[in-house]
């Protein structure tokens, strides 16, 4: 399974940005879907994470701005970022755990995407 984001790019404080990623591939099931996001010289860390019965989990700094979403039939998660931040500047990644059907069971795969940038300046 292959992840790939969108939707990165430079936005004003205060501004919005909808980013997307979707999962490409064979899987048992995709479950759960997330976002991370990593600012320079800073650990990965969470931002929000959605379940296939979208149960939604987030970080505190971004609580009552950022809202995921996902399309459990186009295996895509969203993250809408309201009301940004100069200290939401960071690298976000797209995260995916995944469960493979075998000959002898299920193996179960962490996944990530490339990421995309988003910067928050002006």
């Amino acid at each position: 399974v292959q992840l790939v984001e969108s939707g990165g790019g430079l936005v004003q404080p205060g501004g919005s940005l909808r980013l997307s990623c979707v999962a490409s591939g064979n899987a048992y099931s995709i479950d759960p879907m997330g976002w991370y996001r990593q600012a320079p010289g800073k650990e990965r860390e969470l931002v929000a994470t959605i379940t296939s019965g979208f149960s939604t989990n987030y970080a505190a700094s971004v609580k009552g701005r950022f809202i995921i979403s996902r399309d459990n039939a186009k295996t895509t998660v969203y993250l809408q970022m309201n009301s940004l931040k100069s200290e939401d500047t960071a690298v976000y990644f797209c995260n995916a755990q995944i469960t493979v059907a075998t000959l002898d069971g299920y193996s179960y795969l962490e996944e990530w995407g490339r990421g995309t940038l988003v910067t928050v300046s002006g």
